[in-house]
């Protein structure tokens, strides 16, 4: 099973207020660095990561990686650009996509190998993870839907083309919540620094000055 990943970057992360979510430390590194670190460390053909805003400080976070950045000039238009941005940017020969949203800080290498071999057997096109019936991130494409979006169809976000094409999906289980936190929210972050032992959200943003 070859699998390559587009990491979604490019967004503006409004709801963390002035601070840019993907540059918050967790674990001692910035939470974009991290997250594609992971998708690094698991063996796929290629990772592209998408930016948009604060695109030149968000690349400098992935400075040294093996991954290809890309820009992504439309990004206010919603994630569905980024997606389409990502797809275009694929190099290598691959049986799947992987769609990764950046700001998945507990997301390890184990869940991402678990999804990549339920995917080797899966009866349907699209592979959707869940968590206590909550859909979560990444979700896995198969090459096919890569040509779709590419044909033209750029409005089709990982989103849309689920709830248009419930027949194509498959739900898989995931064992832990890793999947479905995600950080949008200063609360949220707060949650995360507590289940990691970190220093308190109102220190680690002030720190950034």
């Amino acid at each position: 099973m070859r699998v390559s990943a587009i990491l979604l970057a490019a967004g503006a992360s409004r709801r963390m207020g002035t601070v840019n979510k993907l540059a918050l430390p967790v674990g001692g590194r910035a939470l974009v660095r991290r997250t594609a670190e992971t998708l690094l460390q698991a063996g796929l053909e290629e990772v592209v990561a998408v930016v948009g805003h604060e695109r030149e400080s968000v690349s400098a976070l992935l400075r040294g990686l093996r991954l290809r950045i890309v820009r992504n000039d439309n990004y206010r238009e919603g994630q569905m650009t980024s997606v389409f941005c990502g797809m275009a940017a694929l190099d290598n020969d691959c049986d799947a996509v992987l769609v990764c949203l950046a700001d998945l800080p507990l997301l390890a290498v184990e869940d991402l190998m678990r999804l990549i071999a339920a995917f080797t057997d899966c009866p349907t096109s699209v592979l959707v993870p869940t968590y206590k019936g909550a859909r979560g991130n990444p979700i896995l494409l198969a090459h096919a839907h890569r040509d779709q979006i590419l044909a033209g169809d750029r409005n089709l976000g990982c989103k849309r083309l689920i709830e248009k094409n419930p027949a194509l999906v498959t739900a898989l289980e995931m064992d832990n919540d890793h999947t479905v936190f995600d950080l949008d929210t200063p609360d949220a972050y707060r949650q995360l620094q507590q289940r990691l032992g970190e220093t308190p959200v109102a220190q680690a943003i002030s720190n950034r000055g």
